[in-house]
């Protein structure tokens, strides 16, 4: 069991020296390997599938972009993480400019339809918590994901979001606490 983590990190590292090299089986290795991470993180960050798929698209064309550039030690996980969040948050700062858009998307968000399938296989419970999570505010959502979903340590989550190592701390605090209050208001 001890010898997981380090070959998840040797794994990581050949990665990225394959991608550092161009290579089309490292580039498919990390998509294989973040893939449903990545996704999951945006579906919950944008609210919204087709955002989504885009803003998901997107992080991955970057990461072919600037494959070449990454530094040796680049932790890609995080990496790939950063460049998912500041994709949408550079979709949502072009949103909020023009206020016809932010008022359709508001109106596309309260208006989401779910499948039939979406209905069936979420519990109350699990619709409950994704509601409660969706009206949380952008940074409590994505520091909430970050640790609760992805289950990121306090320093990746802290070089993913930009700050200070004590601040993830205090935020994920407010964050547990604003989502709690939402759960207990829904029930």
């Amino acid at each position: 069991m001890g010898d997981a983590q380090p070959q998840a990190v040797d794994d990581e590292r050949a990665i990225v020296d394959g991608l550092r090299r161009g290579e089309a089986g490292a580039f498919d290795a990390a998509f294989r390997r973040y893939r449903p991470r990545i996704y999951g993180f945006l579906r919950r960050l944008a609210g919204r599938r087709d955002l989504a798929d885009d803003l998901f698209q997107e992080t991955w064309l970057k990461l072919a972009r600037h494959a070449l550039r990454l530094a040796p030690d680049t932790d890609l996980g995080a990496w790939l993480f950063t460049v998912a969040r500041n994709q949408h948050r550079s979709h949502r700062r072009w949103t909020l400019v023009d206020l016809d858009r932010l008022r359709g998307a508001a109106l596309v968000e309260h208006a989401r339809q779910e499948t039939p399938f979406d209905r069936a296989a979420a519990s109350e419970d699990e619709r409950a918590l994704e509601a409660a999570l969706a009206s949380l505010s952008d940074a409590d959502r994505e520091i909430l994901l970050l640790v609760g979903v992805e289950g990121m340590a306090q320093d990746r989550v802290a070089g993913v979001l930009g700050i200070r190592h004590d601040a993830v701390r205090q935020r994920v605090a407010r964050a547990r606490a604003r989502l709690a209050e939402k759960l207990g208001a829904k029930r």
